[in-house]
């Protein structure tokens, strides 16, 4: 038996991985299951980004690129940082990495030193703390119930901040509510951290499926920040496995030696197809996608409160529904399991993320069509009623 690491048992199994494959399970045996479990758009690849890379495979462009991505990409998100955002970024700061968890990846092994602790929400996407562990880091979860919209505030950092703590990561929209950091609480969190020598690592990999008010990027409040991007949720690019980071500019030469001895470099036809997807007519088609996800969440949100399934924060972005179940179960594991044997009905318990009455929580993806989640609706309905 060969010796593990002990951080292997410091990193949970991903328990919306075990209910999706007991999903399939049942599918196989020729149930019908409404998919509100995983949060991987229904929508796939726009025409262009699918045309590029054909025509970039059969032009033979699958050699190595830079470490830190193709110079006309890092050029094109900068642009797209300037017309949908309005912040000026210099392309030199953009790394683009093999999806966000490689940039989560790469920004903890630069900034998170043995035994350091990093502050997080509960609850938080599992990931987060995981490749915290994984870099030798200790995550530490701060509850933050509805009354902070399940977000890290400025009074979490000073009450929450000891001598071992190097940063924070927060993701805004944030995965499993759904729900933002307002600019100013986030501007003031910002300034809690960099008085104390901190980082801010920015999740924004939701930020284009956001629903009210202006889509402001976090670089707007400071360039001292590191933000984590991907085409995987806006631009519906899930299996490219295609990300990027913006960092600060004393940290591109780091982030690319770091690049260039831990991945070599992006997916090389990932990467020229995703130049498709800043075309005017692809935009569009992003743009009609996010309407489509918020008229979902418009129409599931008054259902779930008819239902009992209860939403104490209105989610803002990105494609979940977190839901306060004590009204039907004492145990949302155990409703998870009920919903999806007795309704056919899939979604996610809350002990994924972390443990602070996370029992009491089921997330639910609308990243399916409405005709399905109108089914699930009504599954649910049947059952509870």
């Amino acid at each position: 038996m060969l010796r593990l690491s002990p951080r292997i048992a410091r990193i949970a199994p991903f328990y919306a991985m075990e209910v999706v494959k007991q999903a399939a399970a049942l599918q196989a045996q020729g149930r019908d299951i409404v998919q509100m479990s995983i949060g991987e758009p229904d929508f796939t690849a726009v025409p262009a980004v699918v045309e590029a890379l054909e025509r970039t495979a059969r032009a033979g462009r699958t050699q190595y690129t830079e470490a830190v991505g193709i110079a006309p990409l890092r050029e094109a998100i900068a642009g797209f940082y300037q017309t949908r955002f309005g912040v000026a970024v210099d392309p030199s700061r953009i790394i683009v990495t093999a999806g966000a968890s490689g940039a989560l990846l790469l920004a903890c092994t630069a900034l998170v030193d043995a035994g350091a602790q990093v502050l997080m929400p509960d609850p938080t996407y599992p990931a987060n703390r995981h490749i915290v562990t994984a870099a030798g880091g200790e995550p530490v979860l701060i509850p933050a119930g509805p009354g902070d919209r399940f977000q890290l505030a400025a009074d979490h950092i000073r009450r929450h901040w000891t001598p071992r703590t190097a940063g924070v990561i927060v993701a805004s929209p944030g995965n499993p509510t759904g729900t933002s950091i307002a600019p100013d609480a986030l501007a003031e969190l910002i300034r809690e951290v960099r008085a104390r020598q901190g980082f801010t690592l920015v999740d924004e990999i939701y930020l284009g499926l956001s629903y009210e008010g202006d889509r402001r990027s976090a670089l707007a409040l400071a360039d001292d920040l590191i933000i984590v991007n991907s085409f995987s949720k806006y631009f519906h690019m899930t299996g490219w496995r295609l990300g990027w980071l913006v960092v600060p500019p004393q940290l591109v030469s780091v982030f690319e030696k770091l690049a260039q001895n831990l991945v070599i470099c992006p997916s090389t036809l990932a990467q020229h197809a995703a130049l498709a997807c800043f075309q005017p007519e692809s935009l569009d088609i992003f743009e009609a996608r996010r309407e489509a996800f918020r008229q979902r969440r418009d129409y599931l949100l008054p259902e779930f409160e008819r239902l009992g399934l209860a939403v104490p924060v209105k989610p803002d972005g990105a494609f979940y529904i977190y839901s306060d179940v004590r009204a039907h179960a004492a145990d949302s594991a155990a409703f998870a399991t009920r919903l999806l044997h007795e309704a056919g009905v899939c979604a996610v318990p809350g002990r994924d993320f972390g443990t602070a009455e996370t029992a009491s929580y089921l997330r639910f993806s609308y990243a399916t069509d409405m005709a399905r989640l109108q089914e699930g609706v009504a599954r649910m309905e049947r059952l509870l009623r």
